[in-house]
């Protein structure tokens, strides 16, 4: 008996918005009877994890400031991967965006406004976009895996960041303590809601997803990228150019990585320690594909990741679980939706393999001929 996969008819919109919401409830069901085999409540570490931030009003702000990197990255990545190009090295062009940022905050000196930040901002997005153009390249000239060049890409990020923090850019106030010296409170994003860390962001953060959505569903560019992704044979007689394709990909996912940076940077932690690749670029794949590529669909599923983030730090102080366990999770999270994907894309069909006798009968057959 053999298992074979056909390709099913293109799902329905219910179908694709149906399973990414049974792999949530799928991974908390899990997460219930994983963690009562281990000795813990798991009912009540799973609703730590995925209910109580949003139960918790305080808690509302640390959600809106772990979602907003995750969305906007996730938003570059799911160009990309609509295009079927493998942007994965994000984690190091957020790090390369933040660095970018930084510099220009510590050239400023006590210098802040406006124009600082928005410099910063600008600084944060060529970065990224800069880090993006090396996998772009290697990929449009060479054929080089761009999965490969920019993952690998991302252990350079670290190690750079870890020698400007160590080294030129280390604060001489810090008692040497490997960062960089805070920024100035004029060159630091404004806050949106008094008396919270809601900065602004987070407001950009809501307000990409629609402007995403206009470029993918009313433009040229948004059109090619579909194209690219659904029909590379259509598209090539069509007059759009893969490499083009290529580029534009990987430089929207560099400048949205590079953005998130510079925003995590100016916004939330204000300084730059050995401790800031977060591991956002990472679990914005998960976002993306969570969302089903949809900028919508990201915005809600960078919510619910963050969720996962905070709630993770209830349930350690609640139920005493480990650091690692929201990882767990979206990991969960990602395998069931890839799963899903499998399952609605495809029909499995059971296929009766020929038995050895007959087969060797009819070798015979063709031989005595």
């Amino acid at each position: 008996m053999q298992v074979k996969l056909e390709k099913r008819p293109e799902p329905s919109r219910l179908m694709l918005v149906v399973t990414p919401i049974a792999s949530v409830l799928l991974t908390m069901a899990i997460g219930v009877i994983v963690f009562d085999l281990l000795g813990i409540d798991g009912f009540r570490a799973v609703i730590d994890i995925f209910v109580s931030p949003i139960l918790l009003s305080y808690k509302w702000q640390d959600v809106a400031v772990k979602a907003a990197p995750l969305i906007i990255i996730a938003l570059g990545l799911s160009i990309g991967n609509r295009a079927n190009v493998w942007n994965i090295g994000a984690e190091g062009q957020y790090i390369i965006g933040a660095l970018c940022a930084a510099g220009i905050g510590i050239a400023a000196g006590t210098t802040g406004g406006p124009i600082i930040i928005l410099m910063m901002l600008l600084a944060g997005m060529a970065g990224g976009t800069a880090w993006a153009s090396v996998p772009a390249g290697l990929k449009t000239r060479f054929g080089v895996n761009e999965i490969l060049s920019s993952l690998m890409l991302t252990y350079v990020a670290v190690q750079l960041l870890s020698y400007l923090v160590g080294g030129p850019w280390k604060d001489p106030n810090g008692r040497n303590f490997p960062a960089t010296a805070p920024l100035q409170p004029e060159q630091t994003l404004p806050i949106l809601i008094p008396g919270t860390t809601v900065h602004l962001g987070i407001a950009i953060a809501l307000v990409l997803p629609f402007v995403f959505w206009l470029i993918m569903a009313r433009s040229v560019f948004g059109y090619q990228i579909r194209v690219v992704g659904s029909a590379p044979n259509a598209a090539r007689h069509g007059g759009f150019d893969s490499d083009q394709t290529v580029w534009l990909s990987m430089l929207i996912g560099g400048a949205m990585a590079g953005l998130a940076g510079a925003l995590e940077f100016a916004g939330a932690l204000k300084a730059i320690n050995l401790g800031f690749p977060s591991g956002y670029g990472f679990t914005a794949i998960i976002v993306a594909f969570l969302g089903r590529l949809h900028p919508i669909g990201v915005l809600i599923a960078g919510i619910v990741l963050a969720i996962t983030y905070v709630g993770g730090q209830v349930a350690q102080t609640t139920v005493k679980i480990p650091n690692a366990t929201a990882g767990i999770f979206q990991a969960l999270m990602l395998f069931f939706i890839l799963a899903s994907d499998v399952l609605v894309r495809n029909r499995i069909r059971f296929v009766r393999s020929p038995r050895a006798g007959s087969g060797q009968a009819a070798s015979q057959t063709a031989g005595g001929e």
